[in-house]
């Protein structure tokens, strides 16, 4: 979900503003997807590398942001039916929001609706390196595939059909490397705050004219 700060500087706005309307363009985007039937949604939240890379005051502004939209809007995630992850090392993240984003994940367990998966604090090439390292502390010394996707922070998801690239940016930015080997990818110019249910519709009418062929002929 790139692009909030410059989304705010180009309308004279602070950064913070510009996460809050990227937590307004989530709820549209997750409700448009659910209205859609989509079974599983993963959105890139704060990935490890920010921690280093952002101002420690707007870090501790998007925790703040974070923790308030897990306690008050997810209770609607809840109550639509939809199940809520965490992808990452959320040992780290501050006690508040680490307690916010445990009682989510209790209340929604049972929910057999769409699935909300938030990487936060999160980074594939570190994700993989976890997964290896749990492995070899079981004290298996041969690794297959599905192995290391048992020990993955999505395991038990499907691999992506398809990753969307925010604001101009054209990489992965170390998101779900190994999960995306096969996905469709589209990069769009706009700015994530301006993401809407027509911004989805779009996007699948993309990927609807995609020729998948996982190594096939067509």
């Amino acid at each position: 979900m790139d692009g909030n700060g410059r989304w705010a500087t180009q309308r004279g706005l602070s950064r913070s503003d510009g996460h809050r309307q990227g937590a307004e363009a989530l709820k549209k985007v997750i409700k448009e997807c659910s209205q859609l039937g989509i079974k599983v949604v993963s959105v890139y939240a704060f990935s490890c590398e920010n921690w280093s890379k952002r101002p420690k005051a707007e870090i501790k502004f998007l925790f703040s942001l974070i923790t308030q939209f897990v306690k008050k809007e997810m209770k609607d995630y809840v109550k639509s039916g939809y199940r809520v992850r965490f992808s990452g090392d959320l040992s780290q993240l501050p006690k508040a929001t680490q307690n916010a984003i445990n009682k989510v994940i209790e209340a929604s367990k049972n929910n057999d609706g769409l699935i909300v998966n938030i990487a936060l604090n999160y980074g594939s090439r570190q994700e993989i390196v976890k997964a290896v390292n749990t492995i070899l502390q079981s004290g298996i010394r041969e690794i297959d595939e599905q192995m290391l996707e048992d020990c993955l922070y999505t395991a038990g998801l499907p691999e992506l059909d398809l990753v969307v690239r925010s604001s101009g940016e054209k990489r992965l930015s170390n998101f779900m490397l190994w999960q995306c080997s096969y996905s469709e990818l589209i990069f769009l110019d706009k700015y994530w705050p301006d993401f809407d249910e027509k911004t989805v519709e779009d996007i699948l009418k993309e990927y609807s004219n995609r020729d998948r062929r996982f190594g096939g002929i067509s």
